[in-house]
């Protein structure tokens, strides 16, 4: 007990701090993400024209195939050709914000897509609009899907996030740095720690608003 208290009165306002600032650059970049793939997808699903379509899923599905290092430091470099910051939020949120693209845009467009087309057929024969029909029929019964794609996502990027301390994005990558450049135990659980039980709470929260958006007649 008092080596758990002596471990708080050392490191608890530093990682109070580290925790707020992993949760501001988790969150923007997800909300970043999301109003960027959500509306992507459903574009793709309505596009005629199938090469447009694999061209964007395949440069979106090649960035997650980078390492997670290797791209921070292909956003640092394209900053620094084109004179913007390559240290501190923006490069940081740009790398975190591409990363968390593939999960939301592919279950997107994947769950539109296999929405029954008799179901679609019925209410465009009630006398449905096209954008009645995506935002009553199609988006509510890909909801689940949508949202496993937004948690995947979130898990990553609380994860991914820790590396970001190399580029002085802060968050509780700074703490793991320090454990390991001073061989520091207290340090490494300091960063560790917190970001796993953020990626539990996230996916726990999510899936509350998953259940909550959910329409009551697809509960059942």
């Amino acid at each position: 007990m008092n080596t758990l208290i002596a471990f708080f009165q050392k490191l608890g306002p530093e990682m109070l701090q580290r925790t707020m600032e992993h949760v501001y650059l988790t969150f923007l970049a997800l909300v970043i993400a999301i109003m960027i793939a959500l509306p992507l997808g459903i574009y793709l699903t309505r596009c005629r024209r199938p090469k447009l379509v694999s061209a964007i899923m395949g440069a979106v599905g090649i960035i997650q195939t980078v390492p997670t290092l290797a791209l921070i430091a292909f956003v640092v470099l394209i900053f620094a050709l084109v004179g913007l910051p390559t240290i501190g939020t923006l490069p940081a949120l740009v790398a975190l914000t591409l990363y968390a693209l593939l999960p939301i845009l592919r279950n997107t467009y994947t769950s539109i897509r296999q929405v029954d087309p008799s179901v679609i057929e019925v209410a465009r024969g009630m006398g449905m609009t096209s954008n009645q029909i995506l935002f009553s029929v199609e988006l509510p019964l890909s909801l689940p899907v949508i949202m496993a794609g937004i948690r995947i996502s979130t898990v990553w990027t609380i994860g991914i996030a820790t590396l970001c301390g190399l580029v002085g994005a802060g968050g509780l990558g700074d703490l793991i740095l320090k454990g390991l450049r001073s061989y520091l135990m207290d340090y490494l659980l300091a960063g560790t720690v917190p970001a796993a039980v953020l990626a539990l709470i996230f996916d726990s929260a999510l899936s509350g608003l998953e259940k909550w958006l959910t329409p009551q007649g697809l509960k059942s």
